[in-house]
């Protein structure tokens, strides 16, 4: 399956194909949650509650 389908999958409120795409981003979220090289979990929540937006708010523009 293409990131694609998933993406439509994952809209449609499929548990599995969410996962699937937050496993994908997960290292970029840690990354992205460090903070003077100290983990933040508050960050960390909130640019999960974002991925979490961008998949339900998903547009194909072709």
């Amino acid at each position: 399956m293409n990131f694609k389908e998933l993406l439509y999958r994952a809209r449609q409120g499929d548990k599995d194909a969410i996962l699937e795409i937050f496993e994908m981003y997960r290292p970029l979220l840690i990354k992205n949650a460090l903070v003077d090289g100290i983990f933040d979990e508050d960050l960390y929540q909130e640019l999960t509650a974002e991925l979490l937006k961008c998949i339900r708010y998903f547009r194909d523009v072709e």
